[in-house]
């Protein structure tokens, strides 16, 4: 009877033991968001016939492509202790000014991207100026500010039109799935998104500005102490998002041939989505990395759903509850300012 009962403990230690070594692991690596997209890749191949076909690969990580770069300056910002509800307005007003603002005043696509990415490092810099100095909401700010941005645009174009004229040719070409990589099969806006991964984590993780500003988010007061400019680093970090979506909405001008005032939702919410359910919280931890898994996450569920004829009230629930799960296993992990 006694080594019965000496058996049952040592179990339930050996159970109790083996939680916080997983939960240990899952900080320092993103295994259950991998078993999740794993999961999610099974479930489209069994119900979606040809989802593993070379076509709809490409096309799939096409998608995911736009949607992780569309959560590059979600992800720092949030990492910050930020959040930018802006990135739609500066992908449509991006666009609007590659497309049709330029049609209109025969500007060159380069000029009108530099003073579309002028703009928007203006923009984006007042608003993380603002919120670091006033300690405001960024929700509030970035929601004004990024609708000044895209009504700023639409008032260059006369008659304040809601779309934009046709992208050009090669633009329409760079971001096609079907097009190639310099001859590899790699279609471009995939290998854009490679490179801005890998220089994001090379930002993030071997610079001496990406540990300040993962300090920053991490125990902003605590930072100042060490003399690092919380300030320029909110300020920069803002300016930095609004001008990624700007750059963001030139690819969603060319992939959709042309631009509306609402092409830019679907990647606010996704931007969202993929940093949340790759497993970075407010203030850190977390990685792009994350985001990238994230963003695959999404891409699939979304392929699911619209393949399965999911409706929009549909995927809206499913999004919310994988939120939901998402949040609710994240948030019960120790913050890094808990850890200062």
């Amino acid at each position: 009877m006694t080594s019965t009962v000496d058996a049952e403990d040592t179990a339930h230690a050996n159970s109790a033991d083996l939680w916080p070594q997983l939960r240990a692991v899952q900080q320092r690596w993103p295994v259950m968001q991998v078993l999740a997209l794993a999961i999610l890749v099974i479930v489209a191949t069994a119900t979606l016939p040809g989802f593993l076909g070379a076509t709809s690969i490409r096309l799939v990580l096409s998608l995911a492509a736009l949607a992780g770069m569309a959560s590059v300056g979600q992800t720092i910002l949030i990492l910050l202790g930020g959040f930018d509800l802006s990135v739609a307005g500066f992908i449509v007003g991006g666009a609007l000014m590659v497309t049709q603002v330029a049609a209109d005043y025969h500007w060159s696509f380069g000029l009108a991207l530099v003073i579309a990415l002028a703009g928007a490092g203006l923009l984006g810099g007042l608003a993380g100026f603002v919120c670091w100095r006033f300690t405001i909401n960024p929700l509030i700010i970035t929601l004004a500010i990024g609708t000044v941005g895209v009504g700023l645009a639409q008032t260059m174009i006369p008659g304040g039109l809601t779309y934009g004229a046709g992208a050009p040719p090669w633009l329409i070409s760079l971001t096609n799935p079907g097009s190639d990589t310099f001859g590899s099969p790699v279609p471009p806006m995939v290998s854009m998104w490679i490179v801005v991964f890998v220089l994001v984590m090379t930002f993030l993780h071997k610079t001496v500005s990406g540990r300040r500003l993962l300090a920053t988010g991490a125990n902003r007061r605590s930072a100042e102490y060490s003399l690092i400019k919380t300030g320029k680093l909110w300020t920069l970090g803002f300016a930095f998002s609004a001008m990624m979506s700007v750059l963001v909405g030139l690819l969603v001008a060319g992939s959709g041939g042309q631009i509306i005032t609402g092409a830019g939702d679907p990647y606010l919410f996704q931007s969202a989505v993929a940093v949340i359910v790759g497993g970075t919280v407010f203030g850190g931890p977390g990685s792009y990395g994350r985001t990238v898994i994230g963003a695959l996450f999404v891409t699939v569920l979304n392929t699911i759903l619209l393949g399965n004829g999911a409706n929009a009230a549909g995927q809206q629930i499913i999004y919310g509850l994988a939120i939901l799960v998402s949040v609710s296993v994240y948030m019960r992990e120790k913050r890094l300012r808990d850890q200062f």
